[in-house]
């Protein structure tokens, strides 16, 4: 049976980031792609230069069209924009989940565009933390987004980035995956911390600038795993490695003069001539 994963979040025009990222990546990883929009940007490979919000009630709208009628075998939550946004994503799908849906729900918390521009209000902060984590199957923030959930310094190694991932599981979510690439080193390790303790996944940084989306990447690639029935753990082992071939693909693509996405199809397009 072909899996169903809905993805909240915002549009990226250029294609690289957001709502279009999700879907590709869910088409790669063999699962129907659904998109409830929370926001509409203007950007590029170069940055966003504007932001219009989709009204907090219509995004409720969505969600509840989507759950009238399709089943959903996974959620996946990214830009959420502000408070009242959060509070009607978290509301609707509090309603899903009340009527017995056990339903996998990654959430990628998009705090600050690869050009700098803020992406979530401080006030969505405050409703993030105490209204949507507690319904997180997988919590992915990087380095950034995991202070900024703790109101704490950036962490700067792996011991700091680990006690981030133990506090943010405090929070509620099941498992919180703290990305590492934002570390000054060769290396770009992430951790996942879970009910059966800490995990280390290594990887090394790959020499390119074409990085635009690959955090809704990942997390979309999650979705789709475990909507398939993967754990945690046998998620992130196959998103990572899935991002990492999209990434290493990147160049195949020629798509804007900043940071450029990443190939999602590596695996099923023929390079070419």
């Amino acid at each position: 049976m072909i899996r169903n994963v809905l993805s909240i979040a915002g549009s990226d025009p250029s294609g690289g980031a957001g709502i279009q990222a999700d879907l590709k990546a869910f088409s790669a990883r063999g699962v129907y792609g659904m998109a409830v929009l929370t926001a509409l940007t203007a950007q590029n490979t170069q940055g966003v230069t504007g932001v219009h919000l989709v009204p907090a009630a219509f995004v409720a709208d969505q969600i509840n069209a989507v759950f009238a009628d399709v089943r959903v075998d996974a959620v996946k939550i990214g830009m959420i924009a502000n408070a009242g946004i959060a509070e009607a994503v978290a509301g609707a799908l509090a309603a899903a989940l009340a009527e017995g849906r056990g339903i996998p729900i990654v959430i990628d918390p998009v705090m600050i565009a690869k050009g700098g521009a803020a992406l979530l209000a401080p006030e969505a902060v405050d409703v993030l933390t105490r209204r949507l984590l507690p319904l997180a199957t997988l919590l992915t923030p990087n380095l950034p987004e995991a202070a900024a959930l703790l109101h704490q310094p950036v962490a700067t190694n792996r011991a700091e980035m680990a006690a981030q991932a133990e506090q943010l599981r405090a929070l509620g979510p099941a498992a919180v995956l703290v990305k590492g690439g934002h570390l000054d080193s060769e290396e770009s390790p992430d951790v996942l911390a879970a009910a059966d303790g800490l995990h280390w996944f290594e990887a090394r940084r790959v020499p390119t600038k074409n990085t635009h989306g690959t955090g809704c990447t990942l997390s979309s690639a999650l979705a789709a795993e475990l909507a398939k029935g993967a754990s945690a753990e046998e998620a992130v082992a196959i998103a990572k490695d899935y991002l990492a071939g999209a990434v290493a693909a990147s160049g195949s693509l020629s798509v804007g003069s900043g940071h450029g996405p990443v190939q999602h199809f590596h695996a099923l397009w023929k390079a070419a001539g």
